[in-house]
């Protein structure tokens, strides 16, 4: 097994993690972050299942980040994602573990954000010589063919010689992303929401030549949970579009390194199965949002007092240790923590790590 260093890991180190994973049959969790608490929290996970870990921004976990009283908001969603990558990059090899730093879901009015981002990234690089993040992620799926790979080849363009990877969506996971796409329609036709194979050819056709890339192709996965019906996981959908280009290109096995979004609430057999076809990533928010704000309500529902008195109008007994932020948000990281640790065993990712 390949060894790395441990810390967060971009260009050559990024690609032997993705192959690991892939060749070994695993999938590294992607965990979208919004503070240092969230943030510390998947580091621990990560360095307690001994596995590496993606942890990823949104545009809206960074502008929750930098602060939600900043005027400027579009300075605050790049400011945010720039100060959470300093503070994995200070910590991750700290923890022992290799972590991928990326961005999640960027519609066509957020290029602007991607954009500043590789500002920052190229400044870091050059006095670094490493990138500031691993890669970012242009969800264009809602957008005309064309200009969804036009645009992600001229974003690619400006990526690779930063030796970063982009992520890119063909179909459209169902549901709702911090802002992207829209509540799901359970009794509508949703077609839309299974890639063809046709489409994620022509992907590999145009990008592969610029640099490294991957793929979120919709097989009925949706963001959030939703009770079970009208949407259907189809894992063979990516099994099928990995036939496709190892016969007209004539590549190895599983040329595509594919992302699973959506994977809150999934089945367990179709997320090993989806694994099993060359998913790399999957994207854990909603569940994990759950246990980290389930924890705080037991606490405050356990405790009531605390939350209403400084001191006990009846006892006089102090509360401070209870209404301590340190208290209730230790709480919450360890019960996310723990969603995590179910992660890691669903995803066969446990004890994997590539860290020396």
């Amino acid at each position: 097994m390949a060894q790395l260093k441990p810390g967060v890991v971009s260009g050559k180190d990024y690609l032997t993690l993705v192959a690991a994973a892939k060749a070994g049959g695993y999938a590294l969790p992607a965990v979208n972050v919004s503070s240092s608490s969230t943030i510390n929290a998947v580091l621990e996970a990560a360095a307690k299942n001994n596995a590496d870990i993606i942890v990823q921004l949104s545009n809206g976990g960074a502008q929750f980040y930098a602060g939600q009283g900043m005027k400027d908001g579009f300075k605050a969603k790049v400011l945010g994602a720039v100060a959470a990558a300093y503070h994995v990059h200070l910590l991750a090899e700290h923890y022992g573990v290799c972590v991928v730093l990326h961005t999640d879901h960027a519609n066509k009015g957020l290029i602007p954000w991607v954009e500043a981002l590789l500002d920052h990234g190229e400044a870091y690089f050059k006095q670094h010589g490493k990138p500031l993040f691993s890669s970012h992620m242009l969800d264009l799926s809602e957008d005309p063919m064309e200009f969804n790979l036009s645009e992600c080849a001229r974003i690619l363009t400006r990526m690779a010689p930063l030796n970063m990877s982009l992520e890119i969506e063909l179909g459209v996971t169902g549901g709702e992303e911090d802002g992207i796409g829209g509540e799901l329609d359970e009794s509508a036709d949703n077609s839309h929401l299974y890639t063809q194979p046709e489409d994620v050819l022509q992907a590999y056709e145009r990008l592969s030549p610029i640099g490294h890339f991957s793929v979120a192709a919709s097989f009925g996965n949706v963001h959030g949970v939703y009770k079970p019906g009208n949407v259907q996981l189809r894992p063979e959908i990516l099994k099928n579009s990995q036939a496709l280009i190892e016969k007209e290109r004539s590549t190895g096995s599983k040329p595509l390194n594919l992302v699973f979004h959506g994977g809150s609430g999934s089945e367990k057999a179709k997320i090993t199965e989806a694994v099993g076809y060359g998913v790399f990533k999957m994207n854990i928010d909603t569940d994990l949002q759950f246990a980290y704000s389930e924890a705080i309500g037991k606490f405050v529902s356990e405790n009531p007092k605390a939350f209403m008195y400084q001191i006990d109008p009846e006892t006089d007994k102090p509360y401070k240790k209870f209404y301590d932020p340190r208290k209730y948000l230790r709480l919450a990281e360890q019960n996310m923590v723990a969603r995590l640790n179910e992660a890691f065993a669903d995803l066969g990712s446990k004890d994997k790590s590539l860290a020396a």
